[in-house]
């Protein structure tokens, strides 16, 4: 007897808006602005990832653009049962084409303004430094996440190669947007193992990491972040095609939620790996054996550890008592 997913509520917070348009959106936008951008199969290392995600970014021109794909992600997110959303965006992916930085989050921030407007989600913003750009642009994306907080941007991440760019100069960037109020939410753990983790709680301030699940590689550090609160925004599906986990039977979730550690469930980049909300949350319960109760444990993390209104985080967890306590379905 199995409950319906899609009516369990839940938050997505591990979702980048270039990696979340849908594949039919990105092949009008690239044929409207002449470009190939093919997706393949699977990635044999994290450039190639890259690379697939630089020019699904490059078909993103106009602020029609970005309108149509965050009202598409609030969409998806919505049919997937997300009462909250937090999309992370790099500003410098425009590359100038929506003009200077300020110019591209107010386009942002209003699309995802009206995409709240008409699905009824909430939508936090989480502007994100590349690693590869250096210290300094963190440090101006930090700063410009800082003079829209309360406007719709709720965090600030870092992404990009963790294996090419340590964390420690990129701490100024992290404190000045913890500062401010914002959740400082680096990747870590992904392509590194344990100390990556570590040095993004210890170094970063992080009390919510992007992926970390190879944080098992070091039981001490484990047995860390399940006494501290630590989130970890886990990606199954991510993880097993960017050669993180061997297979969605052999990920760590199971292991990481018995040693008491609170996760959360995400899609990642739906579009390059073929994924939504939903289906990661279909794959643990069939894939990972994970029970409904175990779901819904994670659905009240990913609301808890989210920056969205009290009273909607309030009202979703008391949804999710209702879903357990209804009948399943055969």
């Amino acid at each position: 007897m199995l409950r319906d997913l899609a009516s369990l509520p839940k938050a997505h917070l591990h979702l980048h808006f270039d990696g979340a348009l849908r594949a039919s959106t990105l092949a009008d936008l690239a044929g409207k602005a002449g470009i190939e951008a093919p997706l393949p199969s699977g990635y044999g290392s994290f450039d190639d990832f890259t690379a697939t995600i630089t020019a699904a970014a490059a078909c993103l021109r106009t602020p029609g653009d970005v309108a149509r794909v965050m009202q598409e992600i609030a969409e998806d997110a919505v049919a997937a049962g997300a009462v909250w959303i937090e999309v992370s965006v790099w500003p410098g992916l425009f590359a100038g084409r929506l003009g200077p930085h300020l110019e591209a989050v107010r386009v942002l921030v209003q699309a995802a303004r009206a995409a709240e407007a008409r699905h009824g989600a909430g939508v936090g913003l989480v502007l994100a430094a590349n690693r590869g750009q250096g210290p300094d642009r963190a440090r101006e994306i930090a700063r410009l996440a800082a003079d829209f907080v309360g406007e719709g941007v709720v965090g600030f991440g870092l992404d990009g190669d963790e294996s090419r760019h340590p964390p420690a100069p990129f701490a100024d960037a992290c404190a000045l947007a913890r500062r401010a109020g914002l959740a400082v939410v680096p990747h870590a753990g992904e392509l590194l193992g344990a100390d990556s983790v570590a040095q993004a709680v210890d170094l970063l301030g992080a009390r919510r990491v992007m992926h970390g699940v190879r944080c098992l590689e070091d039981p001490r550090l484990v047995a860390r972040l399940a006494a501290t609160g630590t989130v970890l925004d886990a990606c199954p599906t991510s993880n097993v095609l960017l050669s993180v986990a061997p297979s969605l039977r052999e990920h760590p979730l199971p292991r990481l939620l018995a040693a008491g550690i609170r996760c959360t469930v995400n899609a990642d980049d739906p579009l390059l790996f073929d994924t939504d909300l939903l289906t990661e949350y279909r794959r643990c319960r069939e894939q990972m054996g994970l029970s409904d109760r175990t779901l819904a444990e994670i659905a009240r993390t990913s609301l808890r550890a989210s920056a969205a209104p009290g009273d909607l985080v309030e009202a979703a967890v008391r949804g999710i008592d209702r879903w357990l306590d209804g009948p399943a379905a055969a």
